[in-house]
């Protein structure tokens, strides 16, 4: 009967030892190629290193904004540095995620070095992509708003020194065809003042204002004549908007706002009829001012918002290429 370790010779005199079935079970057991342990937590470590840069980089941006002119970073300034500082944290963490994996990774037996490598490389992209993952989660709900916060609170900022959503606002108010705002009859501030403006009294022309028409006899004068005291804003606005920002009154429409004017302001028919000329001429430069303040503002966001995205890009792609890297350090810290 022979022993389980029976030992023989070999050509050269060498003792070889014969594995039992038990040996080959265990030595012929194949060992997984991906350690998941590892995996799981260099996307933990990279995804509380990006968390608390991330925290850190708001911040200091916020430490950084000013509601003074001329007090705080410009525009220009915060955005660069938000690239800077999204850039150096995927850089930082992924590096810190990748090292872990590779380094924490079970040390395989009898594998050439070239898979060994390849296998860390694999392990460290893991880590940064699961990574990557979860802080997409956490950004999309409660890490989110508060980000989310911090920009709106930049961009009141922005737009308390600059004023074009205000004035994209009034633009989109003043043109014809809008139910809202000057359009219905007293929504919009600047529409009312310049409507207010055409029938203002010249103090020299004062005196000689036109008699108003005799209010009829009975109970309703007195009613009838405080209201024909009143202006016809209304109508007016819907008049003066008809003809949109750049077109001029038509003759008629001009003739009678002259008569409205004059009637009320003791003006000449010719210069009540100027009066309107000059005041619908303002009107138009400042909605087709706030247009173009307007699309100026738009095509500004556009342009942060494409070079931002692509910027997020590249740093995607430096964090995959970091996280590959220092995995393979790890790996060769591991097994060293």
């Amino acid at each position: 009967m022979a022993l389980p370790h029976a030992a023989t010779a070999d050509a050269y005199g060498r003792p070889v030892v014969s594995p039992t079935a038990m040996d080959y079970a265990t030595t012929d057991k194949p060992a997984s190629a991906v350690s998941w342990g590892a995996i799981f937590a260099g996307a933990a470590a990279a995804a509380v290193f990006s968390l608390i840069l991330l925290v850190l980089g708001t911040g200091l941006g916020l430490a950084s904004l000013s509601p003074w002119t001329q007090a705080g970073a410009s525009a220009a300034t915060l955005g660069v540095s938000a690239i800077i500082w999204i850039t150096v944290t995927q850089i930082m963490a992924s590096g810190v995620g990748g090292y872990l994996a590779g380094r924490l990774r079970t040390k395989w037996l009898s594998v050439h070095s070239d898979e060994v490598y390849f296998r860390d490389t694999a392990h460290g992209f893991l880590a940064w992509a699961i990574a990557s993952l979860a802080m997409a989660a956490l950004l999309a709900s409660s890490v989110g708003s508060m980000v989310n916060g911090a920009a709106q609170a930049g961009a009141t900022v922005a737009a308390g020194a600059v004023g074009a959503g205000g004035a994209a606002a009034e633009a989109h108010k003043m043109k014809p065809g809008n139910g809202t705002g000057a359009n219905s009859g007293g929504g919009d501030d600047s529409m009312r003042y310049f409507v207010d403006s055409l029938f203002r009294k010249d103090a020299t022309a004062a005196s000689s204002t036109t008699a108003m028409p005799a209010a009829p006899a009975g109970a309703d004068s007195t009613m009838a004549q405080r209201a024909s005291d009143q202006p016809p804003t209304g109508e007016v606005t819907r008049i003066i908007l008809q003809s949109g920002t750049s077109a001029a009154l038509p003759a008629e429409d001009l003739r009678y706002l002259g008569q409205l004017v004059a009637q009320r302001t003791g003006l000449s028919q010719q210069d009540a009829e100027k009066r309107v000329t000059d005041t619908v001429a303002r009107m138009q430069a400042k909605v087709r001012d706030a247009e173009a303040q307007a699309k100026e503002a738009a095509d500004k966001a556009r342009k942060a918002t494409a070079y931002s995205t692509l910027w997020l890009f590249v740093s995607l792609l430096l964090g995959a290429f970091v996280a590959s890297l220092c995995a393979t350090w790890g790996g060769r810290e591991r097994d060293a």
